[in-house]
């Protein structure tokens, strides 16, 4: 789910387009959004360089082809990094299209991922050749391979050779003599080498499967043995005249998962050797290994209830094995921390003192989530961020200081905060008052310099290239000037924060976006945009988008809450209170906090409340519908879990415990189970291809919806995955036929 989880939950953010022939310019169609008018500029990926001191990012020559560029932090100069005409390959006229790029340690190589394709989410199969900045030579890696095969390649920390994954097996390859070893040999599919599962990928975010030693001799990889994962299939109908089965390794709840052990590969020999790990590898996950010095590595383990995490570290010459960290909850273990602020989904390896004699850790152990130091030696653990407050995220640390996001004082915003890596001393915000919203950085390693992105309810991103810890403007990268122009030309609703408490005691955090002209002596229809899982946060301080705008233009007051169980910035109680209770408690705090607003606001008309979601939001939605039938009369649901037992093990295990031993809280949490009290207006949707929430979910719905006589709309989008984005017109397909639902049963 992460992919709506993280991405789509703030649908429209940035803004798409409008049409010139508008009849009245300061009013939204949805034909103005999907044209070209209200396009928004986005920031370009950056690689810091030289510590930090610069940092290099792909742009276009006139002509349109790719070139790096880089740019000088302390004053963003910029020069040539890598030329269109040195990235054109010999007997071609265009230079390479580059998706990725990454440079060897002693910065003299660029490696160009190109010629992409996907896997499942991400574009990771591919091309990649190698450009050598002193010969001034480019060439292609794993030539004799099939095309747009190779994963993941990278250098060894000796610039001679470079390793990368093709068809679940992995490979090195010489770059001066071109000679290519294969390193594993039993990859097939169901035994998986230097990359993981479907599973792994979703919820953990892992996908590169392998780390050279700094030695440039050794690699530790991971493999898995999914033979035993069972196979789901999707059917494509539409393009062929007999249908086509989709084999999926997915592993649902209560089922297995892979067996995964972790081993270490001599590059001369090509003989694993593999790490005695304790503990059952199928009832227990690896999501983290990584090498401290060139006879040093660090693993990470979960359970498979992921409410312990285990690390440890492993020597090489003497195999020994030590557990040097171990954390548990009644509930569930944290690996990566879901957060508005957090941009390193995917990176679960530890973050390491400059000495490498420690690492850092975000526990909730203490009633909120802070920053620990931890001794690799002793275990010694050192609290950095003390106070009744939770960190966000964090993202780097010098040999002084570890640079946080936090917001202390309201869950919606996010600002940058540094503190003393000796644990000594008080948190210090270095975000400026006038960047008041939600703040994100990509800070170098030097802890000098950052890439700064703001934005607010009134006001889309801005990007802007700072120094520390001063937070100086150095240059502003991306400004939007044009895109709030356009949005200036618009008749613009106010969105404002509340608090609400519910007749249970729970005080819910809120954001109302009201109609364009509000009168508060009017009823309004209301529509309630929900997600309320632990992977999102909907009452936060970034910009509101152009559909909530076009929907307040026509009439609708919109509100956003962030029930218990979200990520929300109120403690470790607020977040784990869920445990076991998916779809019960977080469907009663939402349920509760709109009948407050309905007896605390006259001006919202308590018989056109309306709710809509997608993925985690699709399930809430259908729980409000059927558990609060007197609350809500219309919903919309979006690529729903209807039922929990369909979903995947790692996501649904971690939130609810095992079916094995709690069956009943699966049923009680699933939508399906009280599809029966339907009694308002429900449209549900779903891609017939998505791989992650199964088309499998709407068809169990609907057969119960059937069995119980109940009258609802559905819509399947074929082969459409879980974004439901793939073909011409999808998105502005879907967003009119729920725009059009939600205007025919809100008629006064």
């Amino acid at each position: 789910m992460k992919a709506i989880k993280l991405g789509l939950l703030c649908l429209f953010t940035i803004a798409v387009n409008s049409t010139a022939n508008a009849q009245d310019a300061s009013q939204l169609t949805l034909d103005r959004i999907y044209s070209s008018e209200f396009r928004g500029e986005s920031a370009r990926a950056i690689s810091w360089i030289n510590n930090g001191d610069a940092f290099v990012t792909i742009e276009q020559t006139e002509d349109g082809q790719d070139q790096l560029i880089k740019y000088a932090s302390k004053s963003n100069a910029q020069e040539i990094f890598l030329s269109a005409e040195a990235l054109t390959p010999s007997g071609e006229d265009q230079a390479l299209q580059i998706a990725d790029f990454s440079l060897s340690n002693d910065e003299s190589k660029v490696l160009i991922f190109t010629n992409t394709s996907r896997v499942w989410r991400s574009n990771t199969k591919g091309d990649y050749w190698v450009y050598d900045l002193d010969t001034k030579a480019l060439k292609q890696l794993g030539a004799e391979l099939p095309s747009s095969s190779l994963m993941f390649a990278k250098f060894s920390d000796s610039n001679e050779n470079v390793a990368y994954v093709s068809g679940f097996n992995l490979y090195e390859e010489n770059f001066k003599t071109g000679e290519v070893t294969q390193l594993t040999t039993d990859g097939t599919g169901d035994i998986i080498n230097g990359t993981f599962d479907w599973v792994y990928e979703e919820e953990f975010g892992a996908r590169d499967g392998f780390r050279w030693n700094p030695d440039g001799k050794h690699i530790a990889y991971w493999q898995l043995d999914a033979s035993q994962i069972g196979t789901f299939y999707m059917i494509n109908t539409t393009d062929s005249v007999y249908a086509k089965p989709i084999p999926l390794q997915y592993p649902k709840v209560g089922y297995d998962p892979s067996s995964t052990k972790v081993g270490i590969v001599d590059t001369k020999t090509q003989e694993t050797t593999w790490i005695p790990v304790p503990g059952d590898p199928v009832q227990h996950y690896l999501p983290a290994l990584q090498w401290i010095d060139e006879d040093l590595l660090l693993i990470q383990q979960l359970n498979r209830k992921q409410n312990t995490l285990k690390i440890y570290t492993y020597v090489p010459s003497s195999e020994a094995l030590k557990e040097v960290y171990t954390e548990t909850e009644e509930t569930w273990v944290d690996l990566d921390y879901p957060d508005v602020s957090a941009n390193q989904w995917g990176k679960n390896d530890l973050l390491l003192t400059p000495d490498k004699t420690e690492f850092l850790r975000m526990t909730e152990n203490d009633a909120w989530r802070h920053i620990y130091k931890v001794s690799l030696e002793t275990g010694e653990r050192t609290l950095l961020t003390p106070g009744d407050y939770d960190v966000a995220a964090f993202y780097t640390a010098t040999d002084k200081e570890v640079f946080f996001s936090a917001s202390p004082e309201d869950p919606a915003q996010r600002y940058l905060f540094s503190t003393s890596l000796k644990g000594k001393g008080t948190p210090k915000r270095l975000t400026l008052e006038e960047f008041e919203g939600i703040n994100t950085y990509q800070i170098a390693p030097n802890g000098k310099y950052a890439i700064h992105s703001h934005t607010s309810v009134d006001e889309p991103t801005t990007v802007r290239l700072i120094s520390l810890p001063n937070h100086k403007t150095i240059k502003v990268l991306v400004d939007n000037a044009g895109l709030k122009e356009k949005l200036s030309s618009l008749a613009l609703p106010e969105t404002e924060f509340f608090q609400v408490e519910t007749e249970d005691g729970i005080l819910v955090e809120g954001r109302i976006t009201k109609p364009v002209g509000f009168d508060e002596s009017q009823e309004y229809p209301v529509l309630f945009h929900v997600y309320g899982e632990p992977w999102g946060q909907m009452a936060t301080d970034n910009f509101i988008g152009l559909y909530d705008i076009f929907l307040a233009q026509q009439g609708f007051v919109i509100i956003n809450m962030d029930n218990r169980g979200t990520p929300s910035l109120k403690g470790s109680a607020w977040r784990k209170s869920i445990y076991r209770k998916v779809g019960v408690v977080n469907s009663r705090d939402q349920a509760m906090a709109t009948k407050a607003l309905l007896e605390k606001w006259s001006f919202l008309d308590e018989d056109r409340v309306s709710v809509w979601g997608w993925s985690g939001g699709g399930s809430m939605t259908l729980n409000l519908l059927f558990r609060y039938p007197e609350i809500y009369q219309t919903g919309m649901a979006v690529a729903a879990v209807a039922n929990q037992l369909f979903y995947d093990n790692v996501y649904q295990e971690r939130y609810m415990g095992l079916p094995q031993e709690n069956l009943e809280d699966f049923i009680e949490g699933s939508p399906v189970t009280y599809a029966k009290n339907l009694e308002g207006n429900l449209l549900v949707v779903h891609g017939t291809g998505d791989d992650n929430v199964h088309y499998q979910n709407m068809e169990y719905l609907v057969n119960e919806l059937i069995k119980q006589n109940k009258q609802f709309t559905m819509m399947a989008y074929p082969n459409r995955s879980h974004s439901i984005y793939e073909g011409v017109n999808t998105r502005r397909h879907l967003y009119t036929l729920l725009t059009n639902y939600l205007f025919e049963h809100n008629k006064k």
